[in-house]
Protein backbone atom coordinates (compact mmCIF):
# COMPACT_ATOMS: atom_id res chain seq x y z
CA UNK A 1 0.00 0.00 0.00
CA UNK A 2 1.48 3.37 -1.03
CA UNK A 3 1.79 6.01 1.66
CA UNK A 4 0.43 9.49 0.90
CA UNK A 5 2.98 12.20 0.29
CA UNK A 6 2.27 13.91 3.62
CA UNK A 7 3.05 10.73 5.59
CA UNK A 8 6.27 10.21 3.67
CA UNK A 9 7.53 13.75 4.25
CA UNK A 10 6.90 13.71 8.04
CA UNK A 11 8.97 10.62 8.81
CA UNK A 12 11.54 11.10 11.57
CA UNK A 13 14.12 9.06 9.66
CA UNK A 14 13.99 8.43 5.97
CA UNK A 15 14.41 4.85 4.67
CA UNK A 16 17.73 5.88 3.12
CA UNK A 17 18.98 7.09 6.52
CA UNK A 18 17.92 3.84 8.18
CA UNK A 19 19.59 1.75 5.48
CA UNK A 20 22.88 3.64 5.78
CA UNK A 21 22.80 3.31 9.56
CA UNK A 22 22.02 -0.39 9.29
CA UNK A 23 24.93 -1.06 6.92
CA UNK A 24 27.41 0.84 9.10
CA UNK A 25 26.09 -0.67 12.32
CA UNK A 26 26.40 -4.14 10.83
CA UNK A 27 30.12 -3.59 10.27
CA UNK A 28 30.55 -2.41 13.85
CA UNK A 29 28.42 -5.31 15.06
CA UNK A 30 30.82 -7.75 13.47
CA UNK A 31 33.62 -5.97 15.34
CA UNK A 32 31.75 -6.41 18.62
CA UNK A 33 31.26 -10.10 17.93
CA UNK A 34 34.98 -10.42 17.38
CA UNK A 35 35.68 -8.51 20.58
CA UNK A 36 33.42 -10.81 22.59
CA UNK A 37 35.06 -13.89 21.18
CA UNK A 38 38.79 -13.32 20.86
CA UNK A 39 39.06 -17.09 21.04
CA UNK A 40 42.44 -17.39 19.37
CA UNK A 41 43.97 -14.82 21.69
CA UNK A 42 42.55 -16.65 24.72
CA UNK A 43 43.85 -20.00 23.54
CA UNK A 44 47.26 -18.47 22.99
CA UNK A 45 47.33 -17.17 26.55
CA UNK A 46 46.36 -20.59 27.91
CA UNK A 47 49.03 -22.38 25.88
CA UNK A 48 51.56 -19.83 27.05
CA UNK A 49 50.51 -20.50 30.65
CA UNK A 50 50.81 -24.27 30.11
CA UNK A 51 54.29 -23.85 28.65
CA UNK A 52 55.33 -21.70 31.60
CA UNK A 53 54.04 -24.27 34.08
CA UNK A 54 55.96 -27.04 32.29
CA UNK A 55 59.24 -25.11 32.52
CA UNK A 56 58.55 -24.25 36.14
CA UNK A 57 57.64 -27.86 36.91
CA UNK A 58 60.84 -29.20 35.31
CA UNK A 59 62.94 -26.85 37.44
CA UNK A 60 61.08 -27.80 40.62
CA UNK A 61 61.27 -31.50 39.83
CA UNK A 62 65.02 -31.30 39.20
CA UNK A 63 65.51 -29.48 42.51
CA UNK A 64 63.39 -32.00 44.38
CA UNK A 65 65.21 -34.92 42.74
CA UNK A 66 68.55 -33.62 43.92
CA UNK A 67 67.70 -32.05 47.27
CA UNK A 68 64.88 -34.10 48.74
CA UNK A 69 65.93 -37.68 47.93
CA UNK A 70 67.82 -40.23 50.02
CA UNK A 71 69.53 -43.58 49.30
CA UNK A 72 68.00 -46.71 50.78
CA UNK A 73 69.77 -49.85 51.88
CA UNK A 74 68.57 -51.73 48.83
CA UNK A 75 70.26 -49.04 46.64
CA UNK A 76 66.87 -47.57 45.78
CA UNK A 77 66.24 -43.86 46.17
CA UNK A 78 63.15 -42.23 47.66
CA UNK A 79 61.97 -38.77 48.55
CA UNK A 80 62.40 -37.55 52.09
CA UNK A 81 59.01 -36.36 53.32
CA UNK A 82 60.10 -33.42 55.46
CA UNK A 83 62.67 -32.12 53.00
CA UNK A 84 60.27 -32.44 50.07
CA UNK A 85 57.54 -30.60 51.98
CA UNK A 86 59.84 -27.71 52.82
CA UNK A 87 61.18 -27.41 49.27
CA UNK A 88 57.70 -27.44 47.78
CA UNK A 89 56.61 -24.56 50.00
CA UNK A 90 59.74 -22.55 49.29
CA UNK A 91 60.06 -23.07 45.56
CA UNK A 92 56.47 -22.60 44.48
CA UNK A 93 55.54 -19.15 43.15
CA UNK A 94 52.59 -17.08 44.26
CA UNK A 95 49.41 -18.01 42.43
CA UNK A 96 50.65 -21.51 41.69
CA UNK A 97 49.76 -24.59 43.71
CA UNK A 98 52.24 -27.46 43.91
CA UNK A 99 51.37 -30.99 44.99
CA UNK A 100 53.92 -33.78 45.34
CA UNK A 101 52.78 -37.38 45.05
CA UNK A 102 54.87 -40.38 46.14
CA UNK A 103 55.30 -43.49 44.00
CA UNK A 104 52.38 -45.14 45.77
CA UNK A 105 50.11 -42.23 44.79
CA UNK A 106 49.86 -40.69 48.24
CA UNK A 107 50.08 -36.91 48.68
CA UNK A 108 53.42 -36.01 50.24
CA UNK A 109 53.26 -32.22 50.08
CA UNK A 110 50.83 -29.44 49.12
CA UNK A 111 51.75 -25.76 48.86
CA UNK A 112 48.24 -25.03 50.09
CA UNK A 113 47.71 -21.82 48.13
CA UNK A 114 44.11 -21.13 47.30
CA UNK A 115 43.67 -21.07 43.55
CA UNK A 116 41.83 -17.97 42.40
CA UNK A 117 39.67 -18.63 39.38
CA UNK A 118 38.49 -16.33 36.62
CA UNK A 119 35.10 -15.91 38.30
CA UNK A 120 36.27 -15.29 41.80
CA UNK A 121 34.30 -12.47 43.40
CA UNK A 122 37.49 -10.75 44.41
CA UNK A 123 38.34 -10.31 40.76
CA UNK A 124 35.02 -8.71 39.86
CA UNK A 125 34.18 -6.94 43.10
CA UNK A 126 34.78 -3.43 41.74
CA UNK A 127 33.18 -3.95 38.30
CA UNK A 128 31.11 -1.18 36.80
CA UNK A 129 27.74 -1.90 35.21
CA UNK A 130 29.31 -1.70 31.72
CA UNK A 131 32.17 -4.02 32.69
CA UNK A 132 29.81 -6.51 34.30
CA UNK A 133 27.53 -6.48 31.25
CA UNK A 134 30.50 -6.95 28.94
CA UNK A 135 31.79 -9.87 31.03
CA UNK A 136 28.40 -11.58 31.01
CA UNK A 137 28.12 -11.00 27.26
CA UNK A 138 31.60 -12.47 26.86
CA UNK A 139 30.69 -15.60 28.82
CA UNK A 140 27.40 -15.97 26.94
CA UNK A 141 29.02 -15.53 23.54
CA UNK A 142 31.81 -17.99 24.36
CA UNK A 143 29.42 -20.72 25.41
CA UNK A 144 26.18 -20.19 23.50
CA UNK A 145 27.11 -18.32 20.32
CA UNK A 146 30.57 -19.67 19.58
CA UNK A 147 30.06 -23.08 21.18
CA UNK A 148 33.42 -23.39 22.89
CA UNK A 149 34.34 -26.91 23.96
CA UNK A 150 32.97 -27.99 27.34
CA UNK A 151 35.85 -28.69 29.75
CA UNK A 152 35.86 -31.40 32.41
CA UNK A 153 34.75 -30.14 35.80
CA UNK A 154 37.31 -29.81 38.58
CA UNK A 155 36.11 -30.88 42.04
CA UNK A 156 38.54 -30.73 44.96
CA UNK A 157 38.78 -34.23 46.53
CA UNK A 158 38.83 -34.22 50.37
CA UNK A 159 41.67 -36.79 50.45
CA UNK A 160 43.78 -36.39 47.39
CA UNK A 161 45.72 -39.13 45.68
CA UNK A 162 47.48 -39.35 42.36
CA UNK A 163 44.67 -41.41 40.81
CA UNK A 164 42.40 -38.35 41.15
CA UNK A 165 44.55 -36.63 38.53
CA UNK A 166 45.20 -38.50 35.26
CA UNK A 167 48.14 -36.21 34.49
CA UNK A 168 49.77 -37.14 37.83
CA UNK A 169 49.47 -40.84 36.97
CA UNK A 170 51.27 -40.16 33.68
CA UNK A 171 54.04 -38.37 35.56
CA UNK A 172 54.48 -41.35 37.95
CA UNK A 173 55.06 -43.43 34.83
CA UNK A 174 57.79 -41.04 33.69
CA UNK A 175 55.72 -39.04 31.18
CA UNK A 176 54.59 -35.44 31.15
CA UNK A 177 50.89 -34.72 31.53
CA UNK A 178 48.62 -31.71 31.49
CA UNK A 179 44.91 -30.89 31.66
CA UNK A 180 42.60 -27.88 31.51
CA UNK A 181 39.48 -28.09 33.66
CA UNK A 182 36.54 -25.89 34.48
CA UNK A 183 35.91 -24.92 38.07
CA UNK A 184 32.52 -24.80 39.74
CA UNK A 185 32.67 -21.00 39.59
CA UNK A 186 32.97 -21.01 35.79
CA UNK A 187 36.70 -20.35 35.57
CA UNK A 188 39.40 -22.69 34.37
CA UNK A 189 42.28 -24.48 36.11
CA UNK A 190 45.47 -25.41 34.29
CA UNK A 191 47.40 -28.43 35.61
CA UNK A 192 50.79 -29.76 34.54
CA UNK A 193 52.40 -32.87 36.02
CA UNK A 194 56.12 -33.69 35.63
CA UNK A 195 58.00 -36.72 37.00
CA UNK A 196 60.53 -36.16 39.83
CA UNK A 197 63.58 -38.19 38.86
CA UNK A 198 67.17 -38.79 39.85
CA UNK A 199 69.54 -40.76 37.66
CA UNK A 200 66.60 -41.81 35.48
CA UNK A 201 64.70 -43.21 38.45
CA UNK A 202 61.17 -41.86 39.04
CA UNK A 203 60.84 -40.75 42.66
CA UNK A 204 57.40 -39.13 42.47
CA UNK A 205 55.16 -36.76 40.56
CA UNK A 206 54.98 -32.99 40.90
CA UNK A 207 51.59 -31.47 39.99
CA UNK A 208 51.51 -27.70 39.40
CA UNK A 209 48.10 -26.02 39.12
CA UNK A 210 47.20 -22.46 38.33
CA UNK A 211 43.89 -20.66 37.97
CA UNK A 212 42.84 -18.50 35.02
CA UNK A 213 42.56 -15.19 36.84
CA UNK A 214 45.61 -13.74 35.07
CA UNK A 215 44.41 -14.94 31.68
CA UNK A 216 40.85 -13.75 32.16
CA UNK A 217 42.03 -10.43 33.60
CA UNK A 218 44.32 -9.82 30.62
CA UNK A 219 41.63 -10.87 28.17
CA UNK A 220 39.01 -8.80 29.93
CA UNK A 221 41.30 -5.78 29.94
CA UNK A 222 41.79 -6.11 26.19
CA UNK A 223 38.05 -6.36 25.68
CA UNK A 224 37.43 -3.29 27.82
CA UNK A 225 39.92 -1.19 25.86
CA UNK A 226 38.58 -2.39 22.53
CA UNK A 227 35.02 -1.82 23.74
CA UNK A 228 35.90 1.77 24.58
CA UNK A 229 37.31 2.18 21.09
CA UNK A 230 34.10 0.63 19.77
CA UNK A 231 31.96 3.16 21.65
CA UNK A 232 33.99 6.01 20.18
CA UNK A 233 33.80 4.45 16.71
CA UNK A 234 30.05 3.89 17.20
CA UNK A 235 29.49 7.55 18.06
CA UNK A 236 31.60 8.78 15.14
CA UNK A 237 30.02 6.29 12.72
CA UNK A 238 26.51 7.21 13.82
CA UNK A 239 27.16 10.93 13.42
CA UNK A 240 28.85 10.47 10.06
CA UNK A 241 26.08 8.13 8.91
CA UNK A 242 23.42 10.64 9.90
CA UNK A 243 25.35 13.40 8.16
CA UNK A 244 25.94 11.29 5.07
CA UNK A 245 22.32 10.14 4.98
CA UNK A 246 21.21 13.73 5.46
CA UNK A 247 23.20 14.88 2.45
CA UNK A 248 21.24 12.32 0.42
CA UNK A 249 17.81 12.15 2.05
CA UNK A 250 17.26 15.87 2.70
CA UNK A 251 17.92 17.08 -0.86
CA UNK A 252 15.90 14.18 -2.28
CA UNK A 253 13.05 15.14 0.02
CA UNK A 254 13.31 18.76 -1.17
CA UNK A 255 13.19 17.62 -4.78
CA UNK A 256 10.20 15.37 -4.07
CA UNK A 257 8.38 18.18 -2.25
CA UNK A 258 9.00 20.63 -5.09
CA UNK A 259 7.80 18.07 -7.65
CA UNK A 260 4.68 17.49 -5.54
CA UNK A 261 3.97 21.23 -5.43
CA UNK A 262 4.39 21.46 -9.18
CA UNK A 263 2.07 18.51 -9.70
CA UNK A 264 -0.65 20.08 -7.57
CA UNK A 265 -0.19 23.45 -9.31
CA UNK A 266 0.09 25.37 -6.05
CA UNK A 267 2.65 27.67 -7.66
CA UNK A 268 2.87 27.50 -11.41
CA UNK A 269 6.40 28.95 -11.53
CA UNK A 270 7.82 27.31 -8.41
CA UNK A 271 11.16 25.96 -9.55
CA UNK A 272 12.95 22.77 -8.56
CA UNK A 273 15.75 23.49 -6.01
CA UNK A 274 19.10 24.14 -7.67
CA UNK A 275 21.53 21.56 -6.24
CA UNK A 276 23.96 21.49 -9.16
CA UNK A 277 26.76 22.91 -6.99
CA UNK A 278 27.00 19.54 -5.23
CA UNK A 279 28.73 18.07 -8.31
CA UNK A 280 27.33 14.61 -7.65
CA UNK A 281 24.45 12.40 -8.78
CA UNK A 282 21.88 14.37 -6.76
CA UNK A 283 23.14 17.54 -8.42
CA UNK A 284 22.73 15.82 -11.78
CA UNK A 285 19.20 14.78 -10.79
CA UNK A 286 18.39 18.35 -9.76
CA UNK A 287 19.71 19.65 -13.08
CA UNK A 288 17.73 17.05 -15.03
CA UNK A 289 14.51 17.86 -13.12
CA UNK A 290 15.03 21.60 -13.61
CA UNK A 291 15.62 21.12 -17.33
CA UNK A 292 12.61 18.84 -17.58
CA UNK A 293 10.44 21.35 -15.70
CA UNK A 294 11.63 24.22 -17.87
CA UNK A 295 10.96 22.15 -20.97
CA UNK A 296 7.45 21.37 -19.73
CA UNK A 297 6.73 25.03 -18.99
CA UNK A 298 8.15 25.96 -22.38
CA UNK A 299 5.93 23.36 -24.00
CA UNK A 300 2.89 24.62 -22.12
CA UNK A 301 3.67 28.20 -23.11
CA UNK A 302 4.12 27.06 -26.70
CA UNK A 303 0.77 25.26 -26.60
CA UNK A 304 -0.93 28.37 -25.24
CA UNK A 305 0.75 30.53 -27.88
CA UNK A 306 -0.12 28.01 -30.60
CA UNK A 307 -3.75 27.96 -29.51
CA UNK A 308 -3.86 31.77 -29.59
CA UNK A 309 -2.24 31.88 -33.04
CA UNK A 310 -4.61 29.23 -34.38
CA UNK A 311 -7.60 31.11 -33.01
CA UNK A 312 -6.38 34.32 -34.63
CA UNK A 313 -5.67 32.71 -38.01
CA UNK A 314 -9.01 30.92 -38.10
CA UNK A 315 -10.94 34.05 -37.23
CA UNK A 316 -9.82 35.92 -40.38
CA UNK A 317 -11.31 33.54 -42.97
CA UNK A 318 -14.32 32.90 -40.72
CA UNK A 319 -15.00 36.62 -40.48
CA UNK A 320 -14.66 37.02 -44.25
CA UNK A 321 -16.86 33.95 -44.81
CA UNK A 322 -19.59 35.20 -42.46
CA UNK A 323 -19.58 38.64 -44.11
CA UNK A 324 -19.84 37.11 -47.58
CA UNK A 325 -22.71 34.81 -46.55
CA UNK A 326 -24.64 37.62 -44.90
CA UNK A 327 -24.14 39.90 -47.91
CA UNK A 328 -25.11 37.20 -50.43
CA UNK A 329 -28.42 36.71 -48.62
CA UNK A 330 -29.33 40.40 -49.03
CA UNK A 331 -28.54 41.07 -52.71
CA UNK A 332 -30.19 39.88 -55.92
CA UNK A 333 -27.49 40.81 -58.44
CA UNK A 334 -26.27 37.53 -60.01
CA UNK A 335 -22.87 38.96 -60.84
CA UNK A 336 -22.32 40.16 -57.28
CA UNK A 337 -23.59 36.87 -55.88
CA UNK A 338 -21.11 34.96 -58.07
CA UNK A 339 -18.24 37.07 -56.74
CA UNK A 340 -19.42 36.44 -53.20
CA UNK A 341 -19.63 32.70 -53.88
CA UNK A 342 -16.02 32.78 -55.18
CA UNK A 343 -14.99 34.50 -51.94
CA UNK A 344 -16.87 31.87 -49.94
CA UNK A 345 -15.20 29.00 -51.83
CA UNK A 346 -11.77 30.66 -51.40
CA UNK A 347 -12.31 31.10 -47.67
CA UNK A 348 -13.51 27.51 -47.29
CA UNK A 349 -10.42 26.28 -49.14
CA UNK A 350 -8.25 28.48 -46.96
CA UNK A 351 -9.90 27.11 -43.81
CA UNK A 352 -9.41 23.56 -45.03
CA UNK A 353 -5.75 24.26 -45.75
CA UNK A 354 -5.24 25.92 -42.36
CA UNK A 355 -6.89 23.06 -40.49
CA UNK A 356 -4.81 20.48 -42.37
CA UNK A 357 -1.55 22.33 -41.69
CA UNK A 358 -2.49 22.95 -38.05
CA UNK A 359 -3.26 19.25 -37.63
CA UNK A 360 0.09 18.39 -39.22
CA UNK A 361 1.95 20.78 -36.90
CA UNK A 362 0.25 19.37 -33.81
CA UNK A 363 1.15 15.79 -34.83
CA UNK A 364 4.85 16.46 -35.33
CA UNK A 365 5.80 16.63 -31.64
CA UNK A 366 3.89 13.51 -30.68
CA UNK A 367 5.16 11.58 -33.67
CA UNK A 368 8.79 12.60 -33.10
CA UNK A 369 8.65 11.40 -29.46
CA UNK A 370 7.08 8.02 -30.29
CA UNK A 371 8.42 7.02 -33.69
CA UNK A 372 11.39 4.69 -34.11
CA UNK A 373 14.49 6.23 -35.60
CA UNK A 374 16.62 4.72 -38.34
CA UNK A 375 19.82 5.40 -40.21
CA UNK A 376 19.25 7.93 -42.99
CA UNK A 377 21.66 8.70 -45.83
CA UNK A 378 21.06 12.40 -46.51
CA UNK A 379 23.11 12.38 -49.72
CA UNK A 380 21.01 9.60 -51.23
CA UNK A 381 17.82 11.35 -50.06
CA UNK A 382 18.73 14.66 -51.69
CA UNK A 383 19.86 12.94 -54.89
CA UNK A 384 16.47 11.21 -55.12
CA UNK A 385 14.57 14.46 -54.52
CA UNK A 386 16.54 16.20 -57.27
CA UNK A 387 15.98 13.28 -59.69
CA UNK A 388 12.22 13.29 -59.01
CA UNK A 389 11.99 17.02 -59.70
CA UNK A 390 14.12 16.93 -62.83
CA UNK A 391 12.51 13.81 -64.37
CA UNK A 392 9.59 15.64 -66.12
CA UNK A 393 11.91 18.27 -67.59
CA UNK A 394 14.38 15.69 -68.85
CA UNK A 395 11.56 13.67 -70.45
CA UNK A 396 9.89 16.62 -72.24
CA UNK A 397 12.23 19.20 -73.72
CA UNK A 398 9.26 21.45 -74.54
CA UNK A 399 8.46 22.03 -70.87
CA UNK A 400 8.42 25.77 -70.00
CA UNK A 401 11.70 27.03 -68.60
CA UNK A 402 11.00 26.54 -64.88
CA UNK A 403 13.75 26.67 -62.25
CA UNK A 404 15.91 23.57 -62.12
CA UNK A 405 17.63 21.71 -59.26
CA UNK A 406 21.28 20.76 -58.84
CA UNK A 407 23.06 18.83 -56.12
CA UNK A 408 26.71 18.85 -55.12
CA UNK A 409 28.21 16.53 -52.52
CA UNK A 410 31.34 14.44 -52.16
CA UNK A 411 30.66 10.81 -52.98
CA UNK A 412 33.16 9.51 -50.42
CA UNK A 413 31.80 11.50 -47.46
CA UNK A 414 29.72 10.11 -44.59
CA UNK A 415 26.26 11.66 -44.70
CA UNK A 416 24.39 9.21 -42.46
CA UNK A 417 22.39 10.41 -39.46
CA UNK A 418 19.88 8.81 -37.11
CA UNK A 419 16.33 10.07 -37.50
CA UNK A 420 12.95 9.79 -39.22
CA UNK A 421 13.40 9.69 -42.98
CA UNK A 422 9.83 10.70 -43.82
CA UNK A 423 10.00 13.84 -41.68
CA UNK A 424 13.42 14.81 -43.01
CA UNK A 425 12.07 14.41 -46.57
CA UNK A 426 9.26 16.77 -45.55
CA UNK A 427 11.81 19.38 -44.38
CA UNK A 428 13.83 19.37 -47.59
CA UNK A 429 10.74 19.22 -49.83
CA UNK A 430 9.48 22.32 -48.06
CA UNK A 431 12.81 24.15 -48.43
CA UNK A 432 13.13 23.14 -52.08
CA UNK A 433 9.51 24.11 -52.76
CA UNK A 434 10.01 27.56 -51.21
CA UNK A 435 13.22 28.08 -53.18
CA UNK A 436 11.53 27.08 -56.47
CA UNK A 437 8.58 29.38 -55.75
CA UNK A 438 10.81 32.43 -55.31
CA UNK A 439 13.30 31.56 -58.09
CA UNK A 440 12.94 33.13 -61.55
CA UNK A 441 12.63 30.97 -64.66
CA UNK A 442 15.79 29.52 -66.15
CA UNK A 443 17.52 29.80 -62.75
CA UNK A 444 18.92 26.95 -60.66
CA UNK A 445 18.20 26.03 -57.06
CA UNK A 446 21.47 24.70 -55.68
CA UNK A 447 21.66 21.94 -53.05
CA UNK A 448 24.96 21.04 -51.43
CA UNK A 449 26.04 18.72 -48.63
CA UNK A 450 29.12 18.80 -46.42
CA UNK A 451 30.20 16.39 -43.70
CA UNK A 452 32.65 17.64 -41.09
CA UNK A 453 33.30 17.28 -37.32
CA UNK A 454 30.39 14.93 -36.74
CA UNK A 455 27.83 17.22 -38.42
CA UNK A 456 26.17 16.99 -41.84
CA UNK A 457 25.32 20.43 -43.24
CA UNK A 458 22.79 20.78 -46.08
CA UNK A 459 22.52 24.11 -47.91
CA UNK A 460 19.66 25.23 -50.18
CA UNK A 461 20.33 28.37 -52.27
CA UNK A 462 18.15 30.23 -54.76
CA UNK A 463 18.39 33.34 -56.96
CA UNK A 464 15.12 34.89 -55.81
CA UNK A 465 14.43 38.22 -54.13
CA UNK A 466 15.77 36.96 -50.79
CA UNK A 467 14.44 37.52 -47.31
CA UNK A 468 13.33 40.96 -46.14
CA UNK A 469 16.21 42.27 -44.01
CA UNK A 470 15.58 41.67 -40.32
CA UNK A 471 13.12 38.83 -40.94
CA UNK A 472 15.71 36.02 -41.07
CA UNK A 473 14.41 34.55 -37.79
CA UNK A 474 10.83 35.75 -38.06
CA UNK A 475 10.15 33.60 -41.12
CA UNK A 476 10.29 30.47 -38.90
CA UNK A 477 7.42 31.69 -36.75
CA UNK A 478 3.99 30.13 -37.15
CA UNK A 479 1.62 31.65 -39.71
CA UNK A 480 4.25 34.03 -41.06
CA UNK A 481 3.96 34.36 -44.85
CA UNK A 482 6.12 36.25 -47.29
CA UNK A 483 5.06 35.16 -50.80
CA UNK A 484 5.68 36.42 -54.34
CA UNK A 485 3.15 38.87 -55.75
CA UNK A 486 2.07 36.26 -58.30
CA UNK A 487 0.77 33.99 -55.50
CA UNK A 488 -2.85 34.52 -54.54
CA UNK A 489 -3.42 35.54 -50.93
CA UNK A 490 -4.37 32.66 -48.63
CA UNK A 491 -2.80 29.89 -50.66
CA UNK A 492 -0.24 29.26 -47.89
CA UNK A 493 -0.77 28.84 -44.17
CA UNK A 494 2.68 30.04 -43.08
CA UNK A 495 3.35 26.82 -41.12
CA UNK A 496 5.80 25.15 -43.50
CA UNK A 497 9.03 26.64 -42.17
CA UNK A 498 7.78 26.45 -38.57
CA UNK A 499 7.16 22.72 -38.97
CA UNK A 500 10.54 22.29 -40.66
CA UNK A 501 12.30 23.97 -37.76
CA UNK A 502 10.36 21.83 -35.32
CA UNK A 503 11.47 18.63 -37.09
CA UNK A 504 15.11 19.71 -37.39
CA UNK A 505 15.35 20.66 -33.70
CA UNK A 506 13.73 17.36 -32.71
CA UNK A 507 16.68 15.67 -34.48
CA UNK A 508 19.11 17.74 -32.41
CA UNK A 509 19.97 20.02 -35.35
CA UNK A 510 19.64 23.66 -36.33
CA UNK A 511 18.17 25.54 -39.29
CA UNK A 512 19.06 29.12 -40.19
CA UNK A 513 18.20 31.46 -43.05
CA UNK A 514 20.26 34.26 -44.56
CA UNK A 515 20.53 36.35 -47.71
CA UNK A 516 23.12 35.89 -50.44
CA UNK A 517 24.60 39.31 -51.05
CA UNK A 518 26.89 40.81 -53.68
CA UNK A 519 29.99 42.79 -52.70
CA UNK A 520 27.98 45.99 -53.03
CA UNK A 521 25.34 44.67 -50.57
CA UNK A 522 22.71 43.81 -53.17
CA UNK A 523 20.57 40.78 -52.29
CA UNK A 524 21.07 38.05 -54.89
CA UNK A 525 19.00 35.28 -53.29
CA UNK A 526 18.26 33.32 -50.11
CA UNK A 527 20.21 30.57 -48.41
CA UNK A 528 18.87 28.00 -45.92
CA UNK A 529 21.39 25.95 -43.94
CA UNK A 530 20.39 22.77 -42.05
CA UNK A 531 22.95 21.18 -39.69
CA UNK A 532 22.23 17.67 -38.33
CA UNK A 533 24.45 15.58 -36.01
CA UNK A 534 25.78 12.30 -37.41
CA UNK A 535 24.62 8.97 -36.06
Amino acid sequence: MNLPHASRSTRLFSPITLRILAVNMLALGMLVVGILYLGEYRRGLILSEVSGLEIQGEMFAAALGEGASADQADENRTLVFSAARQMVKRLVQKGTRARLFALDGSLMADSGHIIKTGTDTSLHGDESIIEKGLRLAQEFSSRVIFGEQVLPLYIEPPFQRANHFPEALLALKGDYGGMIRETVNGGIMISVAVPVTREDNVLGALLLSKGSEDIEAALFEVRIHIFKVFLIALAITSLLSLYFAGTIARPLRKLARAAHILRKGMNQRDEIPDLTRRNDEIGDLSLALRQMTNALWHRMDAIESFAADVSHELKNPLTSLRSAVETAARIDNPVAQKKLMDIIQHDVSRLDRLISDISEASRVDAEMSRAKTETVDLRAMLTTLVDIHQAPFDADKNTPSAPSLSFEGQSDGDYTITGMESRLVQVFQNLIGNALTFSPNDSTVRLSAMSDNGVVTITVEDDGPGIPPGNEEKIFKRFYTERPESDEFGNHSGLGLAISKQIVEAHGGTIVAENITAPDGTIKGARFRVALPKS
